[in-house]
């Protein structure tokens, strides 16, 4: 089953070309379960081909990112906050603990919304809290563009990798990368945020 949805997103990612990878990586990037191991890999897949180019693919894919991570950006600012406020009290979500997280994303936004671009099920995720403290639209769009185009890189070389030495995309070829790719992400990711961390020790810490 799983094959075949892969030959289906192959196909599909030829016939709409570029514009497909921008509308495919738009939906992973939102709500919508479109995994991005599934949608990036086939345009590396077609690039080692010379159906498709390297480059503008994983500028598509980084595009789309960004655009699905500003409907969440936008979403949560206009739905999100309003309901908390409102229902928040009734799973223990006061407005006190929402002005304390608020006070964490902005000291701590950029890095987590890097570093969760990075993830399975966090990339969907980490737009929510950075529009519902409003990160600035400035600083969200660089760092959603930053780890998204760390982690389309490393899929669409995958994908590219496997069109050099397979006659056919396997999912579960996709798998073991994907997953040698997160193993490498995990540690990298810890040094990242431990550097963070030394570097705003002697930094004042705003009061809560």
């Amino acid at each position: 089953m799983l094959e075949q949805f892969i030959d289906w997103l192959l196909k599909v990612c030829l016939d709409l070309g570029y514009p497909g990878i921008i509308a495919l990586m738009a939906m992973e990037s939102s709500i919508l379960p479109v995994p991005s191991e599934l949608v990036m890999p086939p345009a590396g897949y077609w690039a080692a081909k010379g159906e498709m180019n390297f480059a503008l693919a994983l500028i598509c894919g980084v595009v789309g990112s960004i655009i699905g991570a500003l409907a969440n950006y936008y979403g949560a600012q206009l739905i999100g906050r309003p309901l908390i406020q409102r229902y928040g009290k009734y799973v223990l979500l006061s407005e006190k603990n929402l002005l304390r997280s608020e006070r964490f994303f902005a000291q701590h936004g950029e890095i987590s919304t890097l570093i969760g671009r990075l993830f399975p099920v966090v990339r969907h995720l980490i737009s929510i809290p950075a529009g519902l403290h409003r990160m600035p639209l400035a600083k969200f769009i660089l760092y959603t563009a930053v780890g998204a185009a760390i982690w389309c890189a490393i899929l669409t070389w995958i994908g590219y990798f496997l069109g050099q030495h397979e006659s056919t995309l396997r999912s579960e070829e996709i798998h073991r990368y994907v997953t040698w790719a997160l193993l490498v992400l995990v540690p990298v990711s810890l040094g990242a945020i431990l550097v963070y961390v030394l570097r705003r020790r002697g930094k004042p810490v705003e009061p809560i």
